[in-house]
């Protein structure tokens, strides 16, 4: 059963999901409520909770743009144990020791910067058409590549309450970070094994927890005009300057036309008037409308 009103523009939903259900159990929801295509900028866990922005309209294809902005974790680290998915939902193997704070707290900087991680075999990556997580549910073996992450920073924030092995990580980091290889490999750098108990993702990029809307909202199926009080305008979540142009170049430029500017190279934010339209990239003078976005 389709709702009778659509969504009036375009933008983004600042989401907290829950743990325990899928990212794609969010976007559908929101796809089903708005009336509009959606999409999320950035996979969480079904055990991660916390930002997950949701872009509705042609907001959702701002994907790419989206891949190099910092997030913010909080993850709770159980180390003496191991898993196949290396987080608590998998099969788990006792093994190893468990460090001290200290011991933790002296080899989180040796992974700051750019590090080499292999992703989870229980994970989204393609083998060869296939996803990783349905080849090693089916039992197959396989290898992953080693891709290049980048970790900004980490600090220890202390023992979890009433645990005696279990530890929570402050973690900065560019997108494509695999925080379960993290704790793995910040274990195996301790000599133990380790897998990660929870996650809650408190930033992507410039959407905060602090202004993120619970899941909760959207599950009571509120009104389009309710909805739109939270939906966050596209261009205010570029971080690309305004070309101005007169109304003859603007003119041009929406008919799809090469309009001659005197600016860097680079994507900049176009408006119709005081209407935000899309996307123009600017290449050696000349700017072209790139990505329609209103």
């Amino acid at each position: 059963m389709k709702r009778e009103q659509k969504i009036s523009q375009f933008g983004f939903f600042n989401v907290d999901k829950p743990s325990g259900i899928v990212s794609s159990t969010v976007v559908n929801k929101i796809k089903w409520l708005s009336g509009a295509h959606c999409g999320h900028m950035g996979t969480l866990d079904p055990l991660a909770s916390g930002v997950l922005p949701v872009g509705v309209g042609n907001a959702a294809r701002l994907f790419d743009y989206f891949l190099e902005k910092e997030k913010e974790y909080i993850a709770e680290f159980t180390f003496g144990v191991d898993s196949d998915t290396l987080d608590s939902t998998g099969n788990l193997v006792q093994g190893g020791h468990v460090p001290d704070e200290t011991e933790i707290s002296d080899v989180l900087p040796t992974f700051f910067g750019d590090i080499m991680q292999v992703p989870p075999k229980y994970s989204a990556k393609n083998i060869n058409g296939r996803r990783g997580y349905d080849l090693a549910r089916a039992g197959i073996e396989f290898e992953l590549a080693p891709k290049k992450v980048h970790i900004y920073g980490m600090e220890l924030l202390g023992k979890k309450e009433d645990s005696a092995d279990t530890f929570l990580v402050k973690i900065r980091c560019g997108g494509g970070t695999y925080i379960r290889s993290l704790g793995r490999d910040i274990a195996a750098a301790l000599g133990t094994k380790a897998v990660m108990s929870a996650l809650r993702r408190t930033q992507s990029g410039v959407f905060t927890l602090q202004k993120a809307v619970p899941f909760d909202f959207f599950m009571h199926d509120p009104a389009i005009e309710d909805m739109e009080k939270y939906l966050i305008p596209t261009d205010s979540v570029l971080p690309f300057e305004r070309l101005n142009l007169t109304e003859k170049g603007t003119m041009r430029i929406l008919q799809g036309n090469f309009v001659s500017v005197d600016v860097a190279d680079g994507l900049y934010k176009i408006y119709d008037g005081e209407s935000f339209y899309g996307l123009a990239e600017v290449t050696e003078g000349k700017a072209k409308a790139k990505t329609k976005l209103c």
